[in-house]
């Protein structure tokens, strides 16, 4: 498993982020910054990445998160820990990536209830098309909308 075709982002989609976008104009939201992550290959630094992405979230004292994934299946592992890390220090956030019908996570964590599905294909799976699934404008708007009713909700 891992990224294929149209789960693959291009250079151009990653310069006009829509989830960039989308957060950088709404006057209810502030962005405060995007962190990237990579995906390590070794169990402990599979860890550490969300532990370290959780603890830089909670000392800047965000408000709540989005957090995108690009991949899926492995990638999704790390992805689950990192939701995880952060659902515990009460920051509330919302998952974007890709899942489909085949790509189901591998692990799940009570954190894991909101999560904006990326698949664009009518069969839920992946595609040769390239950058077909990949987010967009409205998957940008869901996830700003449900982040704002989970911030609501906590305080």
């Amino acid at each position: 498993m891992g990224i294929g075709p149209s789960t693959k982002e291009t250079s151009l989609h990653h310069f006009r982020d829509p989830l960039v976008d989308v957060l950088s104009n709404d006057t209810d939201i502030d962005l405060v910054g995007v962190i990237l992550v990579g995906t390590p290959q070794d169990n402990k630094e599979k860890e550490r990445v969300g532990q370290r992405t959780a603890q830089w979230l909670e000392s800047m004292r965000v408000d709540g998160c989005i957090v995108s994934c690009d991949g899926w299946g492995n990638s999704h592992v790390d992805y689950a820990n990192t939701l995880e890390e952060i659902g515990k220090r009460n920051i509330p956030l919302v998952g974007v990536t890709f899942n489909g019908v085949q790509a189901k996570f591998v692990v799940t964590n009570k954190y894991m209830d909101t999560i904006v599905d990326i698949n664009k294909s009518k069969e839920g799976i992946e595609t040769e098309v390239v950058g077909e699934n990949t987010t967009d404008t409205l998957d940008a708007k869901k996830a700003a909308a449900f982040l704002k009713l989970k911030m609501r909700k906590r305080g």
